[in-house]
This record gives structure tokens, sequence and C-alpha cells, in this order.
């Protein structure tokens, strides 16, 4: 059970504790270009992850409707 807790959501003493880290690294100056550049990266992965599933859905869309007329009863003519 501990092990599980240990793999838990950093709290606030470890965040606190990265962000300082960070800023030490990288510096004040560049952490705003920073936060932009990771800010631009999840809007593109938004909008690849958006035009994905709407691939997946109109495959499975056009995979009914390919599918619907086998599954019709077969009239005599």
């Amino acid at each position: 059970m501990n092990s599980l807790l240990a793999l838990s959501m950093p709290g606030w003493p470890e965040i606190i504790f990265i962000l300082i880290i960070v800023l030490l690294l990288f510096g004040a100056k560049k952490l705003p270009e920073l936060a932009r550049g990771i800010g631009q990266s999840l809007g593109e992965f938004k909008k690849a992850r958006e035009e994905f599933e709407r691939e997946v859905q109109k495959s499975a869309v056009e995979l009914e409707v390919k599918e619907a007329p086998d599954k019709q009863p077969h009239k005599p003519a």
C-alpha cells in the first residue's frame, strides 16, 4: 500500500521544489519563452488528437455504411 502512495501525484512541497530547480536551470528570462513553447506544443497535440478522432469516426461511419446492405434480409425478386 505504501508503494502505491509513493507513485501518487506530487504535493505542493514537491511542486515548489521542481519549480525552483527549473528556475535555477533555465533562469527567469527563459521561463516565459519555455512556457510559450510548451503551450504551443500542447495546442498542436490537441489539434492532432482531434483530427485523429475525426478520422476514426469517419472510418467507422464508412464501415457501417458498407456493412448495412449485407445485414438486411435478402428478398426474392
